[in-house]
């Protein structure tokens, strides 16, 4: 689905990984019934390679791209420095937890103050990371993928109304100014304007959400 944060962690390893696919879009209000007869939970990301298997769940699929396909490896090889990464992952899911619970009061029209203050708290210990490895990037000083698996809630922040923590963390600011001048990232970019008129759509149901934006 074009919105979703979880398949563009998918599209960034294949486009930083080169590794040629198509892209086949499901309407999530309206699933087709042969994506169900190829994977009977009707997920996306779902990924389908050559000899007709299919891989579900972004992390899965990242992961199994990285070790299948050759080209510049995105997971660690050393076997601490790759679990380091995983458990800064689980961190970051409650991040993307505090995002959506923002983004859904916002689409309510509820107050989101005390929801913005569980978030920063949650958010600040991105910035003691990098602070901690003084790398440019969370896994060194090129890319990986724990970069690639945090971005897309990182490109939505201006939908939950906390851009403005980003003045409290500059390390987390430069990693930001680094990541969209990074290839894949400007191909699955989506303007900001976009993905706003899309989100009320999404919330209301709308089986025509997922075509916003299209000509």
């Amino acid at each position: 689905m074009r919105f979703c944060p979880y398949v563009q962690r998918t599209r960034l390893v294949l486009i930083c990984k080169g590794i040629k696919h198509e892209v086949v879009n499901i309407n999530l209000k309206s699933k087709p019934d042969w994506f169900f007869e190829k994977h009977p939970l009707g997920l996306v990301p779902s990924l389908e390679t050559p000899d007709g298997k299919i891989i579900f769940d972004s992390q899965i699929i990242c992961d199994y791209l990285d070790e299948a396909y050759p080209g510049k490896k995105l997971n660690p090889e050393d076997p601490y420095e790759k679990a380091e990464q995983k458990m800064l992952l689980v961190h970051f899911n409650t991040i993307t937890s505090s995002w959506l619970a923002i983004v859904c009061a916002k689409n309510k029209n509820e107050d989101i103050t005390e929801l913005k203050k569980s978030f920063f708290e949650k958010f600040k210990m991105l910035e003691e990371e990098l602070t901690k490895k003084n790398t440019p990037y969370f896994g060194g000083e090129t890319v990986s993928m724990i970069d690639y698996m945090m971005w897309p809630w990182i490109d939505r922040l201006y939908l939950c109304d906390v851009t403005e923590y980003l003045e409290k963390t500059p390390r987390i600011k430069a990693w930001i100014k680094l990541m969209l001048q990074d290839p894949a990232v400007k191909e699955t970019f989506i303007e900001p304007q976009i993905m706003s008129g899309f989100m009320p759509l999404y919330f209301q149901g709308s089986i025509d959400a997922v075509d916003y934006g299209l000509d």
